[in-house]
């Protein structure tokens, strides 16, 4: 069995994967993304100081291990710290700036798995980092719900907000922290050391106990904090966003899950996957690089689940074309020609694609076969075809038959299937 909170992607399921991998790649790449993998597994303290030590990423879902020299290291839970680091390390601040980066791959969180999220899971994950400029959180925004469009799917609302400067938010935990201290018995087990460690993840809290209370205490919004110039940068970003023609709506309530956000914070969301409707998110991380050690360098940038969207895409009806078989089924009628069949198959790839059958067949039964392999041709190989270098053709479409010699199978074959 797999363990628990993974699993085996193949068939359909893969291609569907594939399919909203490549999409992203198309939309990114003409955006000017560059390519980047990261390894899977970090040292520990790129996500402890990029990620945050306050967040339940850090403090609950890393999969963190000792190597055999003692070193910490963690599964990546995330993409953004490690895309960081990787900036940092190559010496890309010295590239034309900003220096767009786009990744898909696995990330790994002990969390209680259930529908659309695992403990191995797939994101695709962008960043433009080197500018402050509010025009990359719009395009950031735009290229997310791009990317989603593109894959055909109409059920979306983005929410916009933003997390202010690190003074705001600083305002803002002492305003929570006098407004929550007074209930802090009444917060659950997870808010109560919140409240001592970053106040603004309680707004973020799971518990509808802590949803309940702070409903009830009238908290007011990180929006009521921001400063004149985080103020004036969600303004920009919204003024892009209604000349791109992105549909929004402000939220006051959103709150990105990762301690490195400033300013600009989104997410898009479909509604038919459930009450954890979130496809993606993202928004703004200027101090981040500093936490890993480097210079200042602004970041913007979101990720996506593949999963998730899988749920949506599945939600909205959407289905992929029947996956294409072989171009030929090769079928031997007699035990001698079981090898010719390799050897023919051989020869055709990787040009066409051609598959044989291992054990010989009746030629009713072969193009059986062929059918269920979604074949176009089915290519008989008896004892008059061994004798004569030859093979039979039959295209599975119309019943139309062709004897040719061996030699002459791929050229045929080529221009019938262009």
């Amino acid at each position: 069995m797999a363990v628990r909170g993974t699993k085996d992607l193949f068939g359909k399921e893969l291609g569907l994967h594939q399919h909203i991998v490549a999409t992203a790649r198309q939309v990114l790449e003409a955006a000017g993304a560059l390519e980047l993998v990261t390894p899977i597994f970090e040292e520990t303290q790129v996500f402890e100081k990029g990620v945050g030590i306050s967040t339940d990423i850090v403090r609950k879902e890393m999969f963190t291990f000792q190597d055999r020299g003692g070193r910490s290291l963690t599964l990546r839970p995330e993409g953004t710290a490690a895309m960081v680091r990787a900036y940092l390390e190559h010496g890309m601040k010295v590239w034309p700036q900003p220096v767009r980066l786009w990744m898909a791959g696995p990330m790994f969180r002990a969390e209680r798995p259930q529908k659309g999220r695992y403990r191995q899971f797939h994101q695709v994950s962008y960043e433009a980092l080197g500018s402050e400029n509010p025009i990359l959180d719009a395009e950031a925004v735009a290229l997310l719900h791009d990317c989603l469009r593109e894959l055909g799917l109409r059920r979306l609302s983005v929410k916009l907000s933003s997390v202010g400067d690190p003074e705001d938010r600083a305002r803002y935990n002492a305003y929570l922290r006098e407004a929550l201290s007074p209930y802090r018995e009444e917060l659950s087990e997870d808010s109560q050391e919140r409240l001592e460690l970053n106040p603004m993840r309680i707004l973020d809290s799971k518990s509808e106990k802590d949803q309940a209370l702070l409903r009830e205490l009238g908290v007011r919004p990180m929006l009521d904090f921001l400063g004149e110039e985080a103020r004036a940068h969600l303004k920009a970003v919204e003024r892009h966003l209604e000349r791109l023609s992105i549909p929004y709506e402000l939220d006051p309530a959103l709150v990105r899950g990762l301690d490195y956000y400033v300013r600009t914070a989104f997410e898009v969301h479909h509604a038919e996957i459930g009450a954890q409707s979130a496809l993606g998110g993202g928004g703004r991380y200027d101090g981040l690089s500093e936490l890993l050690g480097g210079p200042r360098v602004p970041g913007v940038g979101f990720a996506f689940g593949v999963e998730r969207v899988a749920l949506a895409l599945e939600a909205e009806g959407f289905t992929l074309p029947e996956a294409k078989g072989p171009d030929l089924y090769l079928v031997p009628l007699l035990e001698e020609a079981v090898a010719e069949a390799l050897y023919l198959a051989e020869a055709l790839r990787p040009r066409i694609r051609a598959e044989y059958a291992l054990t010989p067949k009746k030629p009713g039964k072969g193009v059986e076969e062929a059918l269920k392999r979604n074949a176009r041709f089915a290519g008989f190989l008896g004892e008059d075809e061994l004798r004569t270098g030859e093979v039979t053709l039959k295209r599975l479409a119309t019943g139309e038959q062709v004897r040719l010699p061996q030699a002459e199978v791929l050229g045929f074959l080529l221009g019938t299937l262009s």
